[in-house]
């Protein structure tokens, strides 16, 4: 299949794998570049940086199982290493073996495990913003905090906890209304599956950095401006991680899903990172 969006050709497809199907979409030529995209899963959140950076790049997006255009048949016990297992199997359905590999908050910790199980799919890591608690200094405050929407969203239903989850992400209102409809639409259905299968499994994630080094493969921890300057939760673990693992700490303009709102700037940055990868 093959549509157009934006001023870039757009090739879609899906691959099954492990029970579901995954959609998936392939823009431009060149090096593989595989994003992955954290809660509310869906390829739309990179759509902007991807039309950008396909003049370039193989640019792959996917909605990750169990969210929007995929299918939800197999993720009652939702695994990392099984969303590892699927973000290969979608480099290899766009034509590739291998892949430099960006995620951004809980598809940072999904690139992270990649490195740690599926070294020879990864050229390398680019890890912005993972929300993994276990190597935060106060991280008993924030597992409880993240228990709490957990309680929450079984409680009085997702979109209430998503309010709350919100909160220390400083993501100004104007990020929010940078999404494109579509995937607005589409992410919004994703809350439910979120807030019950998948946030504490990615906040709970305890990144193997010693197998990492092992692996040797070239990781980049990263984080936006605003994050780090305002000492939101989603930068404070990303220092910590680029000194254990002994490399770069890149800064990114902007938020947690800057990449949405000023995605020249974004995708700029990116693209200095993916020149230094090589």
């Amino acid at each position: 299949m093959s549509m157009i969006i934006g001023r870039v050709g757009v090739q879609n497809g899906c691959v099954s794998t492990e029970g579901d199907d995954l959609y998936y979409e392939v823009r431009g030529e060149g090096e593989p570049l595989l994003m992955i995209s954290g809660g509310g899963g869906d390829a739309g959140f990179f759509s902007l940086v991807a039309e950008i950076l396909a003049d370039e790049y193989k640019v792959i997006t996917y909605d990750r199982r169990g969210n929007s255009r995929s299918t939800r048949n197999e993720p009652q016990n939702f695994e990392i290493s099984q969303q590892s297992r699927d973000a290969v199997a979608v480099i290899k359905a766009a034509g590739e073996e291998s892949a430099f590999v960006f995620g951004n908050s809980g598809g940072a910790v999904i690139a992270l495990d990649m490195a740690k199980t599926q070294p020879q799919a990864v050229r390398a890591v680019i890890a912005h913003e993972p929300p993994v608690t276990p190597i935060h200094p106060d991280y008993k405050t924030w597992q409880r905090f993240f228990a709490a929407i957990y309680w929450i969203g079984n409680t009085f239903g997702a979109n209430v906890a998503m309010l709350g989850f919100a909160l220390p992400t400083g993501i100004p209102r104007s990020a929010y209304l940078s999404v494109p409809k579509e995937t607005a639409e589409r992410m919004g259905k994703n809350h439910d599956f979120f807030v019950k299968h998948e946030m504490l499994p990615f906040s709970n994630y305890h990144p193997d950095l010693e197998s990492i080094r092992r692996n040797d493969v070239k990781v980049f921890i990263a984080a936006g401006k605003m994050t780090l300057d305002k000492q939101k939760f989603y930068g404070q673990t990303a220092p910590i991680m680029a000194k254990a693992l002994g490399c770069e700490m890149v800064v990114f303009p902007g938020n947690h899903l800057s990449y949405m709102e000023i995605p020249q700037e974004w995708a700029a940055i990116l693209r200095g990172v993916l020149q230094r990868a090589y």
